[in-house]
């Protein structure tokens, strides 16, 4: 299932409920400087794994943080939980996240980008018509409803889509695997893997982010209350997360796997090693400015880019102010750049 369309679906809804719980918004609910709870976007899964590897081998802990991770699901609504001070840390699905936040006026901004490529994919069987996004134009795709006010106006503006393609992705996977002219959107590690395994065939598959989509994805978000009064603990967190991450892809991740096991049984080995070699493979944790500034890099380039695309397909307003969407304060200090070198030898 692409969690990460159908958790951008609830931008609209983040709007009012932000606006309408920051009116009884309580003080910070730190018990103690160090206990920290971070929210996920989704059920326990490797694109957590860094998180889960930061809290089983020790790296939490050795920064001085007693870190709880609270898985999402559906029903979570991550923004929510940090306007009212629920949790600490929140997961940000998408570059929609922060900036729908920033729309709210709802008082929190991502602090490091754990992925670099945004692993949301266009999908086709295999097909001498179809060999890159642009041959779709005019070929009906199924998306879900958040698509056609997140990345289909990108789209439209790249490709020349038009809206009568649009057919309705409703998660199921039938629809694509009986009909071999199917095009259908997806996340990365998710539906192309379930797709070679119930279709018994190696689906071709588009990732957005090489194609010229410029957002980032899996934001470490925190409240700016959190950020003004403990900038301290932020840092802690991002860098224990951080060097949490180089562990999970570069050295054994079995620590973590058991606990995310533990968390979400649907989760298996194979599952699992196939996330991992498919973030590996494509670079989406770990690439570009990743190489020199260190994992959960972000830019000013980047965002202005994200933002400009988006707000000039109609997405967000013009006058948005992108720049409170962020903060560069907790990154590209090169952490994890020496524990990187350690585990690979490179």
């Amino acid at each position: 299932m692409s969690r990460n369309l159908l958790l951008g679906g609830l931008a609209a809804l983040i709007v009012v409920v932000i606006v309408a719980v920051l009116a009884i918004r309580p003080g910070p609910k730190l018990e103690g400087p160090t206990h920290i709870v971070f929210a996920t976007d989704w059920k326990a899964q490797a694109e957590h794994g860094g998180f889960y590897q930061a809290l089983a081998k020790g790296y939490y802990k050795d920064a001085g943080l007693d870190v709880t991770i609270q898985q999402g699901g559906p029903g979570v609504n991550v923004p929510q939980l940090l306007a009212t001070d629920t949790v600490q840390f929140g997961l940000g699905s998408n570059s929609f996240i922060p900036l729908n936040i920033v729309a709210a006026n709802a008082g929190s901004k991502a602090v490091a980008a754990i992925f670099q490529k945004d692993p949301q994919v266009l999908i086709a069987h295999p097909r001498d018509d179809v060999t890159s996004i642009a041959d779709m134009k005019g070929k009906p795709i199924m998306v879900g409803d958040a698509t056609v006010s997140s990345f289909w106006p990108w789209l439209k503006a790249k490709y020349g889509f038009t809206d009568d393609q649009i057919r309705k992705y409703t998660f199921n996977l039938a629809p694509f695997l009986t009909d071999d002219k199917a095009i259908q959107e997806g996340y990365l590690s998710s539906e192309p893997y379930t797709i070679e395994k119930e279709g018994h065939f190696k689906p071709q598959v588009f990732l957005l982010s090489d194609n010229g989509y410029p957002g980032y994805a899996a934001f470490i978000m925190a409240s700016d209350k959190l950020i003004a009064d403990h900038p301290d603990i932020v840092q802690k967190f991002v860098d224990a997360s951080i060097r949490g991450w180089v562990d999970y892809l570069y050295g054994d991740p079995s620590p973590a796997n058991a606990l995310i096991k533990k968390d979400n049984a649907e989760m298996t080995d194979d599952l699992i090693a196939h996330a991992i070699a498919t973030m590996k493979e494509h670079g989406v944790v770990d690439s570009g400015d990743t190489q020199t500034l260190g994992l959960g890099a972000m830019t000013d380039a980047r965002w202005k880019d994200f933002y400009d695309t988006m707000s000039s397909a109609g997405v967000f307003a013009k006058d948005l102010d992108v720049r409170k969407a962020y903060t560069l304060d907790f990154v590209n200090k090169g952490v994890g750049l020496d524990l990187k070198k350690e585990l690979t030898g490179k």
